[in-house]
């Protein structure tokens, strides 16, 4: 059990907790991830660990509320519980040997995990740009800490309404035309986003790390879920990765798989829905 010590809404879906669990903030590497566990029943839901802080013994989780647990985690506050907090879990991001230069990329909610990949390698010395995507203004995150962990910072948005217009890929391709020598990338970020920065970077020969997210339950290889075709091999994300070799990725395979309980994620929502509402009824009937 671990206690929530910091809760700060980043934008109407997506929640920064910072909770108690000095364990892990020890050992924690950028890349690895934790599982969660609301209450007893809840299910365990897999989230990349954001930030850690091995003085204070506080490690720092990003989530966009899009499934039931999710939800109930986002209603917690500080001085709250969550019952399980499990990890450090997953291989650390590794890097091309020798590589000096950088570009981070991260896509929508994706840049709560590309940001602990910035800042290790900024404060390592490293050259370190960032091109940090989202659909519109108002759900962007993180920008000054970012801005605090790199370089150069590219901010896009799909709309125009801030940065500039266009997609993560078209500033990346547009940095490389321009001269830039990258020893490596790390995208981060929804999946379509990422097999095509590693079309724009294989023409180029550029190492191109992502994180993958498959469906995830126990975290340690046993239940095989978390299975992605990786250089036409089966891999398991929770034990192997979660960060791989793009260019190796079966990234048309990785989507249909983690859609496969949509419709069972949106009916689970909705019956949380109906139960709150029923529950406040209750208590309004039932002093």
């Amino acid at each position: 059990m671990v206690k929530i010590v910091r809760k700060k809404v980043l934008n109407p879906t997506v929640t920064l907790l910072e909770v108690e669990a000095p364990l892990i903030a020890k050992k924690a590497k950028p890349g690895q991830f934790i599982i969660f566990r609301v209450d007893e029943m809840g299910e365990r839901v897999p989230l990349t660990i954001a930030d850690h802080d091995p003085v204070r013994g506080t490690v720092t989780i990003i989530f966009q509320k899009v499934g039931l647990s999710t939800q109930l985690l986002g209603d917690l506050n500080e001085g709250d519980t969550i019952l399980d907090f499990v990890g450090p879990l997953g291989e650390p991001t590794q890097l091309p040997a020798g590589a000096r230069s950088i570009c981070v990329i991260g896509g929508g909610v994706g840049c709560a995990i590309a940001f602990p990949q910035a800042k290790e390698n900024f404060g390592a010395g490293m050259q370190v740009d960032v091109i940090a995507g989202f659909r519109s203004r108002d759900i962007v995150i993180l920008e000054e800490e970012f801005k605090a962990a790199c370089h150069n910072f590219y901010l896009m948005t799909d709309d125009g309404s801030y940065g500039e217009k266009g997609l993560v890929t078209q500033k990346l391709q547009e940095l490389i035309d321009g001269g830039k020598k990258y020893d490596a990338v790390i995208a981060i970020g929804p999946i379509p986003m990422m097999k095509f920065v590693c079309k724009t970077t294989e023409p180029y020969g550029i190492p191109t790390i992502v994180s993958l997210n498959p469906l995830m339950i126990d975290g340690t290889g046993m239940c095989g879920c978390c299975r992605c075709t990786v250089g036409g091999k089966v891999r398991f994300a929770c034990v192997d990765g979660p960060d791989f070799d793009g260019h190796q990725v079966d990234f048309d395979e990785l989507m249909n798989r983690n859609a496969v309980y949509r419709e069972e994620e949106a009916a689970q929502r909705e019956e949380a829905h109906h139960a709150c509402r029923l529950e406040q009824l209750g208590k309004t009937l039932i002093p």
